[in-house]
C-alpha cells in the first residue's frame, strides 16, 4: 500500500494574503503605540500623570459621570504631596483638565489590548498565523500587559512621599513603550518583505546600524531622565550650558557616579552629548548606505533617516531654547519614535540572506503492507 501523503498541497491552501493582513494589522497596533507615547508625553508635560491615583483596570475605563463623582476623585487627588505641596488652590474645572490626560493615556492602553488581542485570536483560529509567529505574538501582548503594570508601578511612586513620579520608574516605562514599538515594526516589516534584497556592504552596515540603535536608545533612557527631574529647564540656551560647555554644578553630588543620573546639569549634559554622537553616527551611517551603492529602497529610507536626524536635532534645540514648550517637546518624543522605526526598516533591509531551506511536507508514516486475507 502506498503512502499517504499530507503535504499542504493536498489540504485547503493557506491564502496567500494572510500575512499581509496580519502585517497591516501589527502596523496599525505600532501606529496606536505611536500615539500612545506622544498622548503620554502631553500628561507628563501638563504635569497630569498623578491625578488618577487608583488602578482599576476594568471600572477604570469610564470617567466620572456626575459631579459627585468629580468631587470624590478631586477628593483623592487632594490627598496627595503632589497637590498639597505644589497644587494647592486647584479649582475642580482645572483638574477635570489634568484628569482628562491621565484618562485618556490609561484608555488608549486598554483600547491598544483590544485591537491586538481580538484580531490575534481571530487570526489565530482561521489559521492565519503561523506556529513560528504565534509566540512571538503572544509574547507582545504579555509585554503589553507588563507596560500596563510598569505605568501603575510609576504612577505609585508619585503618590505617597514624592511630589513626582520617580525618573527611573518613567525611563523604564517609556524604555518598553519604544521597545513594543520596534518590536511590532520588525515583525510588520518580516511579514510584508520575509527576503528583502541583498545590499552591498550589508555585513558592514549592520554593526554600524545596531550601533546607531543602541546609542538611540541611551540617548532616549537619558531624555527620560530629564523630563524626570525637570531637567530641560536647567539651562535654555545652545550650545553653552550657562557660557560654559559644561557647568561646574555637575559634580555637586556624591558618589561623583550619581551626578549623571540626578543632577540636573549633568542629565542635561549627557543628553545633549550623546544626542550629538548618535546623530553623527546616524548620519555617518546614512553616508555609507548611499557610498556603497545601496538598492533603491535601502537609499530612500536613508535620505528619510538622515533628514529625521537633523529636524530631531533640530527639535531638541528649539525644546531647550522655547523653556520646554509642549507642542514641540511633544514633537521631540515624537522625532525619537520615528528615527526608531526608520532604524528598524533599515535594519530589516540589511538582514543576512537566509539560506534556503528545502520544503519538507508533512507525510503519514508510510502503511506496511496488509497480509491478505486467507
Amino acid at each position: 500500500m502506498t503512502s499517504l501523503s499530507l503535504s499542504p498541497a493536498a489540504g485547503p491552501q493557506r491564502s496567500a494574503a494572510a500575512p499581509k493582513a496580519v502585517a497591516v494589522w501589527l502596523l496599525v497596533c505600532a501606529g496606536m503605540v505611536f500615539a500612545m507615547a506622544i498622548i503620554g508625553a502631553i500628561t507628563r508635560l501638563t504635569e497630569s500623570g498623578l491625578s488618577i491615583t487608583e488602578w482599576k483596570p476594568v471600572t477604570g475605563a469610564l470617567p466620572p459621570l456626575s459631579e459627585a463623582q468629580w468631587l470624590a476623585e478631586f477628593e483623592k487627588y487632594r490627598q496627595i504631596p503632589e497637590y498639597q505641596l505644589l497644587k494647592r488652590g486647584m479649582s475642580l474645572e482645572e483638574f477635570k483638565g489634568i484628569y482628562f490626560w491621565e484618562w485618556l493615556h490609561r484608555l488608549w492602553g486598554r483600547l491598544i489590548g483590544v485591537v491586538f488581542l481580538l484580531p490575534f485570536v481571530w487570526f489565530w483560529v482561521r489559521g492565519q498565523v503561523s506556529r513560528a509567529l504565534a509566540p512571538t505574538l503572544a509574547g507582545l501582548f504579555l509585554l503589553g500587559g507588563l507596560q500596563g503594570f510598569i505605568g501603575w508601578f510609576m504612577v505609585q511612586s508619585g503618590l505617597t512621599e514624592r511630589t513626582d513620579v520617580s525618573h527611573y520608574r518613567l525611563a523604564l516605562h517609556l524604555g518598553m513603550a519604544f521597545l513594543i514599538y520596534a518590536a511590532l515594526l520588525k515583525v510588520a516589516l518580516g511579514l510584508l518583505d520575509p527576503a528583502p534584497a541583498p545590499q552591498p556592504a550589508a555585513g558592514r552596515l549592520r554593526p554600524h546600524a545596531w550601533a546607531a540603535l543602541a546609542l538611540l536608545g541611551v540617548t532616549i533612557v537619558w531624555g527620560a531622565f530629564v523630563a524626570g527631574i525637570n531637567a530641560g529647564f536647567a539651562y535654555n540656551t545652545w550650545p553653552l550650558m550657562g557660557g560654559t560647555l559644561a557647568p561646574a554644578e555637575m559634580w555637586t553630588q556624591t558618589p561623583v557616579w550619581l551626578n549623571l543620573l540626578e543632577n540636573t546639569a549633568a542629565v542635561q549634559f549627557v543628553h545633549r552629548w550623546l544626542a550629538v554622537v548618535t546623530a553623527l553616527v546616524v548620519l555617518s551611517l546614512c553616508w555609507q548606505a548611499w557610498r556603497t551603492g545601496g538598492g533603491t529602497r535601502l537609499r530612500g529610507v536613508a535620505a528619510g533617516l538622515a533628514a529625521a536626524t537633523v529636524a530631531q536635532v533640530g527639535l531638541g534645540i528649539a525644546t531647550l531654547l522655547s523653556v520646554v514648550w509642549i507642542p514641540l517637546a511633544t514633537a521631540h518624543q515624537g522625532g525619537a519614535l520615528v528615527l526608531t522605526g526608520l532604524l528598524v526598516w533599515t535594519l530589516h533591509l540589511l538582514r543576512p540572506p537566509e539560506t534556503p531551506r528545502q520544503a519538507t511536507p508533512l507525510t503519514a508514516t508510510p502503511l506496511t503492507e496488509m497480509p491478505a486475507p486467507r
